[in-house]
């Protein structure tokens, strides 16, 4: 609680009520300077040819690269065993498991070994965890974000979305396991887990715990901050823009009424932890799946005869993009820069929700996780794309190269051209991503938060509180530098992330074989 008093001691008076500004220029003022100092570092610019790249991405990259690689691609041969672990296939493997050295793999000296061996330790389902975790990366990232790489990038670049989807499944393997591996249970079973947990206690074993304490607050302070602005305030204006504008209703006072019926929604969710959060997402993230993916097959289905026609615009934009969509390299940055936006595989956010699953096999949730960044990269992402180019083969409404296209009017417009009145069903997904979004990050937030602070219920109100206050700031201002902000806080998550996954990866592999090993023994 000291920590979090000078915290806001040290914060205030940066804050200048006396001077006569509007609220946006005051929030402006306040997250310019952060926004500006954090991203010059995270997204420092490398030269490669004439293009530069991002350090950051090539940071994900890298890490995914290399954990495809030293699992012997279990990113593509786990699928089967993720799928049978989300359907429920080895919960009797669960029950049976009564050794710790077996099941438990929870370093001794935790609380977490004094809970009953008989039932598996956690407080969601394999399927809650994921559709928790989901529910924070499908949204605008897949409306907005993959409308913007084709704009820009041209159809090419759904390519290289595709491919960074698939790299970012071994990264979400990694991290996740971890999650569970090093996650500690308090006594009346609450889960607190996430990498603040296994870059502390996975170093430390490692006889680095400086530098693991050192990585484990810095990204806690960027995942709070990260929770804020990106998990929070954006996708809170985003759908206080699409409501305002579908309806034609105009001035700040909507954008408040409107954030404030989305604060109590979310927070009548969020008072229920975890286990309340999963419950929703469990039926919202399916649901929204559902309808959006199905809404782009029937598009897909109307066009069918397009279709060899736009694989091969995309496979060609690929290898043979022209100099005005940046070239091959050009391209290849745009499709992996927002593959890595949409799915958030190395950035370590997911291992939050993860960790708090049911299990006694930390690889088991390792392995769900792995689906992540193949539903919300390789299929919604996929489908976005072909629509946008399948429905511009003949309706001609976007010019490839182009700068500066608003990613969700020209989904809408690709959508609108197939299904006339689908809109009207985009703004209602837009409203569901964004909250489903809010949701997961409060929880991401409020676990970093406890890190940092300890686990009090006046920490808790105190976090929960802001977040419901920010909620209702982010549907009535114009964000200006909290974007710029979100971006810095969130991307500056990947570094002692990534760090502490390589170091980490062999206790990863040693969970990998412990569990493979239980599955052959049943």
């Amino acid at each position: 609680m000291k920590l979090l008093l000078g915290l806001i001691a040290t914060v205030l008076p940066f804050i200048n009520f006396a001077q006569e500004q509007t609220i946006d220029q005051k929030i402006d003022s306040f997250f310019r300077p952060i926004a500006d100092a954090v991203g010059s570092v995270i997204f420092y610019p490398v030269s490669i040819g004439s293009h530069s790249v991002p350090v950051v991405l090539l940071v994900l990259i890298g890490g995914a690269m290399f954990f495809t690689l030293y699992f012997k691609f279990a990113n593509f041969t786990l699928v089967g065993k993720a799928i049978k672990v989300v359907k429920g296939d080895f919960d009797e493997l669960e029950k049976r498991s009564t050794d710790p050295a077996e099941g438990d793999s929870t370093p001794g000296g935790d609380v977490f070994e004094t809970i009953k061996v008989d039932d598996a330790e956690g407080e969601v389902t394999h399927f809650q965890a994921l559709t928790a975790a989901l529910s924070a990366t499908v949204g605008l990232g897949n409306i907005a974000g993959v409308a913007v790489a084709i704009a820009v990038g041209g159809p090419g670049a759904t390519f290289w979305m595709i491919l960074a989807g698939f790299l970012g499944m071994a990264s979400k393997f990694v991290e996740c396991t971890l999650g569970v591996k090093y996650r500690e249970v308090t006594e009346d079973g609450t889960v607190h887990g996430g990498p603040m947990y296994y870059l502390s206690k996975g170093l430390k074993e490692k006889g680095l715990a400086k530098l693991g304490k050192v990585l484990a607050i810095f990204f806690a302070i960027m995942c709070v901050g990260g929770s804020f602005g990106g998990g929070n305030m954006f996708q809170a204006n985003q759908a206080a823009a699409q409501i305002t504008e579908r309806f034609g209703i105009e001035g700040g006072a909507a954008g408040l009424i409107f954030g404030i019926i989305m604060a109590i929604l979310v927070g009548v969710v969020i008072i229920g932890g975890i286990k309340r959060i999963g419950s929703v997402t469990e039926k919202v993230v399916p649901f929204m799946a559902v309808i959006y993916v199905g809404a782009a097959l029937i598009i897909i289905g109307m066009n069918y005869s397009l279709i060899p026609t736009a694989f091969g615009m995309i496979f060609d934009g690929a290898f043979n993009s022209s100099a005005a969509l940046g070239g091959v390299i050009g391209v290849l940055i745009v499709g992996f820069q927002r593959a890595a936006f949409s799915n958030e595989a190395g950035v370590g956010s997911a291992a939050i929700a993860h960790s708090a699953v049911k299990t006694k096999y930390a690889a088991s949730e390792g392995i769900v996780a792995l689906l992540e960044p193949f539903i919300d990269t390789v299929v919604i992402c996929t489908m976005t794309a072909l629509v946008i180019v399948i429905t511009n083969i003949d309706g001609e409404f976007l010019v490839y190269g182009a700068q500066g296209v608003q990613g969700v009017r020209l989904t809408t417009t690709a959508f609108e051209t197939a299904i006339p009145g689908f809109s009207w069903v985009l703004t209602i997904a837009v409203v569901l991503f964004a909250i489903s979004t809010m949701l997961s990050w409060s929880y991401y937030g409020l676990q970093a938060w406890k890190f940092l602070f300890g686990r009090g219920r006046i920490a808790d109100i105190i976090y929960k509180v802001l977040f419901l206050l920010f909620i209702v700031v982010g549907a009535s201002i114009s964000l200006g530098a909290v974007i710029d902000f979100s971006d810095a806080m969130i991307f500056a998550m990947v570094f002692p992330n990534v760090i502490g996954l390589v170091i980490l990866a062999p206790k990863v592999k040693e969970e990998l074989s412990r569990f493979l090993t239980a599955i052959k023994k049943a």
